[in-house]
């Protein structure tokens, strides 16, 4: 992967607003092979750093041929979600944001090795010889170490007792039989708008086996984003169980959630690393943006 640089000797000239499809006019010189990542506005929201999740809109444009690329502006396009520095997405886009702040607006020029490899992308007609410019709006960073705010509800003792901040979550087990139906709470209400099917929703959980942990203080974590940063999916669709999926649709933005999902609509017969089968599960949710 070659390192970036801020400028070159030809660049790519940009006109159009922040947030808005833009027109990208590339040079009549052949590319440097160099990958440049240079900041065409300095926005100052909050700076992206590893394992934050950011929300962008870009255009994008071979340099060779001045063919437009698909976009998060096309009709039925969305924009992007990722995590900062995971791999998620191409090196093009992941290091068009390391480092950079919400409102910033990055021109990125990208060799194939930064871009989509010496293989192209035969479906969106990029050749392996292709470089590529993306113009990169960062519309939203979600920090690592983000929680909703807000008082959290009390709930009934036949329930998980939840403690959170934004370092650490504790959820403690019941010493009864976990309830046979999927129960959903809200423990912080939030003030945004509710989550709609197909959408990409940002968001830290925690995860615990009910039967494992029955009568435990501080039940032991099969999973949780608490330490590692939030979780970009596409709810509504199937990526996430039955349960989960269920109760994230239609659920307020900024909210913290309560989840008890029985095995039906959890894994079910099917035992998972550190799930045993026909175990009831133990969410608790924060639900941070949706997009």
């Amino acid at each position: 992967m070659p390192a970036t640089v801020a400028t070159d000797r030809a660049l790519p000239t940009v006109s159009g607003e922040f947030g808005r499809q833009v027109t990208i006019k590339v040079p009549n010189v052949k590319p440097s092979g160099k990958f440049v990542v240079t900041t065409a506005i300095q926005g100052r929201g909050q700076e992206a750093r590893e394992n934050d999740v950011v929300i962008v809109d870009y255009t994008a444009k071979t340099w060779k041929r001045g063919k437009a690329l698909p976009s998060t502006y096309d009709k039925n396009g969305t924009p992007k979600v990722f995590v900062v520095g995971q791999g998620a997405v191409i090196p093009a886009l992941d290091r068009a944001v390391e480092g950079q702040r919400a409102g910033s607006r990055v021109v990125v020029v990208a060799p194939p090795a930064a871009a989509y490899g010496t293989t192209g992308n035969a479906k969106l007609g990029v050749s392996g010889n292709d470089t590529v410019v993306f113009v990169v709006d960062i519309v939203k960073v979600i920090g690592a170490k983000s929680t909703v705010q807000g008082r959290q509800q009390a709930v009934p003792e036949t329930l998980p007792q939840v403690q959170a901040d934004g370092s650490a979550v504790a959820i403690a087990v019941p010493d009864i039989a976990s309830p046979k139906r999927l129960v959903s709470r809200t423990l912080v209400d939030g003030s945004g708008l509710a989550v709609k099917s197909g959408q990409t929703v940002v968001f830290r959980h925690a995860a615990a086996v009910w039967g494992a942990n029955r009568g435990k203080e501080d039940a032991t974590l099969f999973d949780s984003s608490w330490s590692q940063g939030p979780t970009p999916v596409v709810v509504g669709r199937g990526n996430l169980i039955e349960g989960l999926d269920q109760a994230l649709v239609e659920a307020k933005v900024g909210s913290r959630m309560l989840l008890v999902i029985p095995p039906g609509q959890a894994y079910g017969s099917q035992a998972q690393k550190h799930i045993p089968a026909e175990s009831t599960l133990v969410f608790v949710i924060d639900i941070l943006t949706a997009a």
